[in-house]
């Protein structure tokens, strides 16, 4: 009786395996190939140069930012441009980035977190990130006290302060998925 209990045991494990097995199969089958990749477009060319600036209105929109909504980061001049339906401008602000920049191209929001405490100990809120360098995650973020991150650190952070206003007009625009079209 015994050895024919464990056979039956045996019989449902090994199916049940091969169940998982096959789900498992399944569904890694249907899973777009980048999804959770932290990934740029395959033609990051007209973010990989420097976009042109209108010299008048130093704050436009620059050319060749890409198309529909987005937000567009520029690592050169430390600003960001909240881009909606028809190519226009809801709002753009000045940022103070981390100390690792991400590289040009066209990125996705992959996580948010509403308050956390920043790699300088300071809480923020706010958090909207983008990708990762090294192992440094790369997003934008508030400080809850306003503060700005302190001159001369040598850790590498990858947060891109904004101001507490312009923090919650990011974290009501990018939501996950939302594209971020980095630029020099």
């Amino acid at each position: 009786m015994a050895s024919s209990s464990s056979g039956f045991v045996a019989g449902l494990t090994t199916a049940a395996l091969m169940t998982v097995g096959f789900l498992a199969y399944q569904a890694s089958a249907t899973v777009p190939a980048d999804l959770g990749r932290t990934h740029t477009s395959s033609t990051p060319a007209a973010a990989a140069s420097k976009a042109p600036r209108d010299k008048e209105h130093p704050a436009a929109l620059p050319a060749g930012s890409g198309k529909g909504e987005r937000v567009v980061y520029s690592v050169d001049d430390d600003r960001v441009w909240l881009v909606g339906a028809g190519d226009k401008v809801k709002r753009t602000f000045t940022v103070t980035p981390g100390t690792v920049d991400p590289a040009p191209g066209v990125y996705t929001v992959t996580s948010r977190s509403n308050a956390v405490t920043g790699t300088d100990g300071v809480p923020i809120e706010h958090v909207v990130r983008f990708t990762s360098v090294n192992g440094v995650a790369i997003g934008f973020s508030a400080a809850v006290d306003s503060s700005a991150p302190a001159p001369g650190t040598t850790a590498r952070t990858g947060g891109i302060r904004e101001s507490r206003a312009d923090g919650d007009a990011m974290w009501d625009f990018a939501t996950i998925g939302q594209k971020v079209v980095v630029i020099r």
